[in-house]
């Protein structure tokens, strides 16, 4: 076969890959780090922002896959992570990396310069990756005799209300995965399912996934479920920065933002023109004020920006209506009585 001579005929909207990555460390990696790494490149060179969340949705990974290729790239010195104070992920610094190739050497003076560079962020230190505990092959009578149990056929029923269809063979063998192997509650098979279809995940191996990632987090409850959800909900942070809150956010304000999204059925961009309206109006609990906006919007059927500027305009229109009714009794020109004299007329009656 005749080699190919690839030319590049002004085309600017491309990602630069080092030769680098391609010999030395491309090889090694896995399916999971090259796509993550090559998508940082592309939103890198782009200027354009991520998240975890993002990131996971875009390959149809969790968001532990997304983090375990980060540290791996860390390890390799390609990424550099930084944390904010309560051990989260704030920003991420690409890096060339070491190459394994002949290079200059070092000077005395930028050995030191090199470590204080990785001292520059607050970093907690990567987890050692245990491995991911694998599905038994379970056999038809094993399926059979979990379906008689009474807690399976009531596990079953929420999975197939969940996902809208009626559970397979492959599918059953995976609910006995995660309720007798992983030794998952009711309650947390119920909430895995609701997580991954809220997410726009249906399949059954996504919901292995996920529930193996949890496993390994040592996850047992709901609560726990939940909390471990809220570090990867990107419009959870976002909604915490518009109301001016730094740091990890609570149950409560994550509860109140998951509620308009999910309850409410509120846009993102919704729920943040509320958050800035709050911002504006109240210096203290403006989680709850922005909740009360928008369960304003949800009574007025109002459900997009432009019918909220409206019934803002006319809001402002009827309080100036208002102070203008109260303004023309206060200007009435009040009359002077002479008491005295009317009640000397009332008497001379």
């Amino acid at each position: 076969m005749s080699r190919l001579t690839i030319y590049r005929d002004d085309y600017s909207d491309a990602t630069i890959v080092s030769n680098q990555f391609i010999d030395e460390y491309m090889e090694n990696a896995n399916d999971a780090q090259i796509k993550v790494y090559l998508y940082l490149l592309r939103m890198m060179h782009a200027n354009l922002p991520t998240s975890i969340s993002d990131i996971a949705d875009k390959f149809n990974h969790t968001e532990k896959d997304v983090v375990r290729a980060l540290s791996y790239w860390e390890k390799k010195n390609l990424v550099r992570i930084e944390y904010d104070e309560n051990g989260e992920i704030l920003a991420l610094h690409m890096q060339s990396g070491t190459s394994s190739m002949p290079t200059a050497p070092v000077g005395p003076k930028e050995a030191p310069a090199e470590a204080s560079q990785h001292k520059t962020a607050k970093k907690t230190p990567a987890p050692e990756v245990q491995p991911a505990k694998s599905k038994p092959s379970y056999s038809l009578d094993e399926v059979t005799s979990f379906q008689q149990e009474e807690e399976a056929s009531q596990i079953i029923f929420i999975a197939e209300q969940y996902l809208g269809r009626v559970l397979t063979v492959p599918d059953i063998k995976t609910i006995i995965f995660l309720y007798k192997g992983l030794h998952f509650s009711t309650d947390l098979i119920d909430y895995l399912i609701e997580y991954c279809v809220g997410k726009g995940h249906r399949e059954m191996r996504y919901i292995e996934k996920v529930a193996i990632n949890w496993s390994e987090e040592k996850i047992t409850t709901v609560q726990q479920a939940k909390q471990q959800s809220y570090k990867y909900n990107k419009i959870v942070y976002t909604v915490m920065n518009a109301l001016g809150r730094t740091g990890a956010p609570t149950e409560k304000e994550a509860d109140f933002v998951n509620r308009w999204e999910k309850e409410y059925g509120f846009t993102h961009d919704m729920i943040l023109a509320a958050c800035e309206k709050a911002a504006l109006a109240v210096d203290k609990n403006r989680i709850e004020y922005t909740d009360g906006i928008l369960k304003s919007w949800l009574k007025q059927n109002i459900h997009n920006l432009a019918e909220a500027e409206a019934a803002n305009k006319a809001f402002s229109q009827k309080k100036k209506t208002t102070a203008a009714k109260t303004s023309s009794f206060h200007d009435f020109k009040q009359r002077k009585y002479d008491y005295d004299a009317l009640e000397k007329e009332l008497l001379s009656n």
